[in-house]
């Protein structure tokens, strides 16, 4: 946004979004959406099934309406078709966990300042969490968004004649499996923390690729990766750690391809002046109150560390997809 664009009501808008948000992740965090599912119900029914209070349950439902998830038909209240499309558990577009795992994220960004101030981490990352909700949260709501893009994104990557895939910190594994389901001769590995592995093996059963996709447990900072590759899909891992970090993920990655292999890395890709796009600079945020060493990285920066890994012929991949990613590829001698 430019600063010519600023006025003052857009500036208090801003700084009061966060109560939007807030409705949306209490809606979703008690489960109302999906109580209504294809339904109506009124408040007071909605009272008597939950417990909840009158006063506080009666104006969030009304502030729901007021951001159009909710309707009001003749005294009861009904999901959207937005709504019962995204926010009840019991539909397969289902956004719910990467919204909690948002809302699980709020008490860390309201100490950015202090973040900004010592240089250290205000929470615990997602990923290595001991609470296992917060990181339940964390791994479906990464299926969530995967689910959304990579039956988009996946098409628009070439990966014809390669025959062994690994997806590198791979999580849930649902790119390895849209990637497998996209190339029938192609067969997968999710190199993973042992935390992970049972997620990963309901998304490997929901597709039927438990025999095609294996999961292998291991810490990509400290431990070595078995097997040869053909293609290493490197998803949204970066970010989380400083340049060693990324050095010592890429050189693994390399020394794991095959002559002649395929490196993917796919991220919230900063300008190479790093003041844009918005969503990769606000990311890089979450990063510092989330992270020891994280942060978006600029594609000139990417490219550099590749190309000192000993990745040629890197190139971006262009897509106008949702999901504020950007993809840049190589290949190894």
């Amino acid at each position: 946004m430019h600063e010519s664009e600023w006025t003052s009501g857009r500036l208090l808008e801003m700084s009061g979004g966060y109560w939007g948000a807030c409705a949306l992740h209490a809606g979703v965090k008690l489960e109302l959406f999906s109580r209504l599912g294809a339904g109506t119900a009124t408040a007071e029914s909605l009272v008597a099934t939950t417990g909840f209070d009158r006063r506080g349950l009666s104006e969030l439902l009304r502030a729901l309406c007021a951001l159009g998830l909710l309707e009001l038909r003749a005294g009861a209240f009904a999901n959207t078709p937005f709504a019962r499309a995204h926010l009840d558990q019991q539909a397969p577009a289902y956004l719910g966990h990467i919204l909690l795992h948002h809302h699980h994220l709020m008490s860390g960004w309201s100490r950015l300042h202090e973040a900004v101030q010592n240089g250290k981490p205000v929470r615990p990352a997602a990923a290595t969490t001991d609470d296992a909700k917060q990181r339940e949260s964390f791994l479906l709501g990464m299926f969530n968004l995967a689910m959304n893009l990579a039956p988009q994104l996946v098409p628009r990557i070439d990966l014809s004649g390669r025959r062994r895939l690994l997806d590198l910190g791979g999580g849930p594994g649902t790119y390895a499996a849209h990637f497998c389901l996209a190339n029938p001769d192609l067969q997968g590995v999710v190199y993973d923390l042992p935390t992970t592995r049972p997620f990963a093996e309901k998304t490997l059963a929901r597709f039927a690729l438990a025999g095609r996709v294996t999961f292998v447990e291991g810490d990509y900072l400290i431990d070595e990766i078995p097997g040869t590759y053909d293609v290493v899909w490197l998803s949204h891992i970066l970010h989380g750690e400083g340049l060693e970090g990324c050095r010592t993920i890429i050189a693994k990655a390399v020394r794991a391809l095959q002559p002649g292999g395929m490196i993917i890395v796919q991220d919230f890709i900063l300008d190479d002046d790093g003041c844009g796009p918005l969503f990769p600079a606000l990311f890089s945020l979450n990063m510092v109150v989330n992270t020891e060493a994280g942060r978006s990285y600029r594609e000139g920066e990417l490219k550099g560390l590749l190309a000192a890994a000993g990745v040629g012929s890197l190139r971006r991949i262009h897509h106008d997809l949702p999901g504020h990613t950007g993809l840049i590829a190589g290949t190894v001698p």
